[in-house]
């Protein structure tokens, strides 16, 4: 049964936050599979998408977190705005402009957000040494989204180039090999 879009981000932004609060302080500066990024740059990097997602439901300003901001904090901050708005029927259906695609809310959440999320979960837990399982829906949803965009996400600055993954490779290996992690 597939999870609603509330309880699927729920449980991946419960897992990114998860990372966050229980990072030893001398892991931020880690390198991560994402190339010249630290453990921080990733953490700071989904806290900013998360609030550029949000700015584009009331046009707010928006940055990422600054070096002296609290991570954590800053994330529990951006979550809480994404989730209370999936529960908000008008901010969910809110359609958001060209930057997004011209989707609601919701939609932009489900595609984007968890998916960027859901990789940079394991990206983070990667640099920090902490577990690396990510929710199996999630990885579902996230190749469901992807699969059919690979030529769009093949862009600098975006995915690497897809590593071959084994027949019989689960599909979170699968996932991660397609977005040029090599697990």
């Amino acid at each position: 049964m597939e999870s609603s879009i509330q309880d699927l981000y729920g449980r991946i932004a419960y897992r990114f936050g998860h990372l966050i609060e229980n990072c030893p302080p001398e892991k931020w500066d880690q390198p991560s599979p994402c190339p010249g990024w630290t453990a921080w740059d990733v953490a700071a990097h989904v806290i900013s998408n998360h609030r550029r997602a949000v700015a584009g439901l009331d046009d707010s300003a928006y940055g990422p977190p600054g070096p002296d901001e609290d991570l954590l904090r800053a994330w529990q901050s951006a979550s809480g705005v994404v989730k209370a708005s999936l529960y908000d029927q008008r901010r969910a259906n809110t359609l958001l402009g060209a930057e997004f695609g011209c989707i609601p809310f919701e939609e932009f959440v489900k595609r984007m957000a968890c998916a960027d999320t859901l990789i940079h979960t394991w990206d983070l837990a990667r640099a920090t040494g902490q577990g690396e399982t990510l929710d199996a829906e999630g990885v579902s949803v996230a190749m469901a989204t992807l699969v059919p965009e690979d030529d769009d996400i093949r862009v600098p600055g975006a995915f690497g180039a897809k590593y071959s993954s084994a027949a019989d490779a689960v599909p979170q290996t699968r996932l991660l090999n397609f977005l040029g992690r090599q697990v």
